[in-house]
């Protein structure tokens, strides 16, 4: 693998993002329509290609373990720097929980684009594997942690709502449910399989477009040391921790590059809704979201590259 061939996989989905703020900036067709399109990918377009991936690979008890390790250790890591480094930065908690978002969520979206770009219906089915590792995780980590940072008056009640809106994730019940029908042993189901396939082989393009549709570049003026924080736990606290697991634990070249893709993809584009939500600095968040994924072009190819050769 050289860095040609890889800006050239990874190019048409950054063209696509791009292509999406676009349109939306320029009210084409409108923007209810973008509206609208996240609802459509959020309850239709993923739930479909997660279940279609997750109910047809492989999984083994020792793949999923070891992926389970890896990618959470990672994540776990990366939280723990963006709160620490945060706090000995003693920046106000707004700003530090956007930083901690921006540190530990990951756009799952493009990682799975990329996975899919490069490496095909196995990069495809591995990449739906880390995400159901991965959103349990970081809701049941984020949400709580943002309650407590921003002092938001919830109650006590804040474990049984994300329990309750984890319940509801159509991402996640997707998931759950291709894997049932994975571990049964049932098999592809004429009609039930072949309509999710269609359905999710259009997700990933319009997926790609409404994140850039979401994209915030009016809001990129702000304080470069939370900046610096978020960007250094994202590209290289998550990352470098997660490859060092995947070294212990003996993960395939494959394996490792697709984990590696979901660590060191930017941050999550619902992380700028979560703040707005929950007390965070949403300016913030909308700055460092835009910067990660713009910046995602360069470091993603490069990160590759780098693990490559310790293989």
């Amino acid at each position: 693998m050289t860095l040609t061939p890889v800006l050239i996989a990874i190019a048409p989905i950054f063209l696509l993002i791009i292509l999406g703020h676009l349109l939306r900036r320029n009210g084409i067709p409108n923007i209810e329509f973008w509206n609208m399109n996240d609802r459509l990918v959020y309850w239709v377009l993923m739930p479909a290609l997660l279940f279609y991936k997750t109910s047809t690979i492989e999984l083994t008890p020792g793949l999923v373990g070891s992926y389970s390790v890896v990618i959470i250790g990672g994540f776990l890591a990366a939280l723990a720097f963006g709160i620490g480094s945060a706090r000995l930065a003693e920046l106000p908690n707004d700003q530090a929980s956007s930083v901690m978002q921006g540190a530990a969520r990951h756009n799952a979206f493009i990682a799975l684009s990329i996975a899919g770009g490069l490496f095909g219906a196995e990069g495809l089915s591995l990449g739906a594997l880390a995400m159901a590792l991965l959103i349990p995780v970081t809701n049941l980590t984020v949400v709580p942690l943002m309650v407590i940072m921003n002092k938001k008056d919830t109650g006590s009640g804040v474990f049984a709502m994300v329990l309750r809106d984890l319940a509801r994730n159509p991402l996640l019940v997707s998931v759950l449910i291709g894997v049932g029908f994975n571990v049964s042993g049932i098999g592809e189901v004429p009609v039930l399989h072949d309509t999710t396939k269609l359905i999710g082989n259009a997700a990933l393009p319009i997926v790609l477009m409404c994140v850039g549709a979401n994209l915030r570049l009016r809001a990129m003026q702000t304080s470069a040391l939370p900046l610096a924080l978020s960007i250094t736990g994202k590209f290289l606290i998550f990352p470098v921790i997660t490859v060092i697991l995947a070294k212990l634990l003996g993960l395939s070249e494959l394996e490792t590059l697709v984990a590696l893709l979901f660590t060191a993809s930017p941050t999550a584009s619902a992380s700028y809704t979560l703040a707005r939500q929950m007390g965070g600095d949403a300016p913030l968040m909308a700055a460092i979201t835009t910067i990660q994924t713009a910046l995602a072009f360069l470091t993603l190819p490069l990160s590759l590259l780098v693990v490559e050769q310790l293989f």
